[in-house]
């Protein structure tokens, strides 16, 4: 007769693996973890290296094995194939962190950048020094008709999921010097989403240098507003318009309801008369 004096009851081993009983019945059943000694009376007893064959079996399940593809691999593998197995899921682990790392990060800029705008005074304009920024540009939408608005947008949302280039930036559009100064607003060049530099080979780059920096709260159908509120705000501050418009959309649909809340900052660039 087997001494059980070294081995865990079926209650014991489920609480040194932190599962209950009835998972260690079923690994029995299918055949994927028997105990290690089983009684004329059915008590089953499992040993001390069976807590890490176990913890094995989670590894591999958390991973996104299948109970059937576990008990296959346990069974029948060698040292070698064990080798092949666990660098393989290992490259799976390090791009399933990779996006998790990603998520985390477009988390923590869309928190950021609705905080900010929650302390914003929308009546005041700012000449800030700003750095460069990447961003990664649709196609042109210059003087396109709504229907191939949509359809450049849609192509172009797509296109960044795909890449996995969202990091939390607001999706931008990009307006011209020339349509900004002819007062012609909505006639945007370009819809753009702010990326990290070593995302893409061949960046748009946002150029460094002197920017008026305003919010607009509201429907994008009275920007206008804001924008001869700014154009009023250089002239008083002694600068005028030298580059294009960057519009981003920190609050959208997406974080708040009703068109009336939604606010866009705008970037211009600016010179000194």
């Amino acid at each position: 007769m087997v001494s059980t004096q070294k081995f865990f009851t079926t209650g014991e081993f489920a609480y040194l693996c932190g599962v209950k009983k009835q998972t260690l019945f079923h690994y029995d059943d299918i055949g994927l973890l028997k105990p290690e000694y089983k009684k004329e009376n059915g008590y089953r007893y499992y040993s001390v290296q069976q807590a890490e064959v176990f913890s094995v079996i989670e590894m591999l399940k958390e991973i996104g094995m299948s109970l059937t593809e576990i008990k296959g691999f346990l069974h029948f593998q060698t040292p070698e194939e064990t080798i092949v197995l666990l660098a393989e899921k290992e490259e799976i682990m390090r791009k399933k962190i990779e996006k998790m790392q990603r998520t985390q990060q477009m988390i923590q800029n869309k928190k950021k950048h609705i905080e900010e705008v929650l302390q914003l005074n929308f009546d005041c304009f700012s000449i800030e020094e700003m750095g460069i920024e990447y961003y990664v540009l649709s196609e042109s939408i210059l003087n396109c008709s709504d229907k191939e608005f949509t359809r450049a947008i849609m192509s172009f949302i797509k296109y960044t999921k795909q890449k996995e280039l969202d990091i939390g930036y607001p999706i931008g559009g990009l307006i011209h010097q020339e349509q900004v100064e002819a007062e012609d607003y909505l006639n945007y060049s370009h819809a753009y989403m702010r990326v990290n530099q070593s995302d893409l080979i061949n960046p748009f780059i946002k150029k460094a240098g002197t920017y008026v920096v305003g919010y607009h709260k509201g429907s994008n159908v009275t920007i206008y507003e804001t924008y001869k509120k700014m154009k009023s705000f250089l002239i008083k501050e002694g600068f005028r318009i030298c580059g294009d418009s960057f519009e981003e959309y920190v609050i959208d649909g997406a974080s708040a309801s009703g068109e009336n809340n939604y606010v866009t900052k705008i970037m211009i660039q600016v010179e000194e008369k």
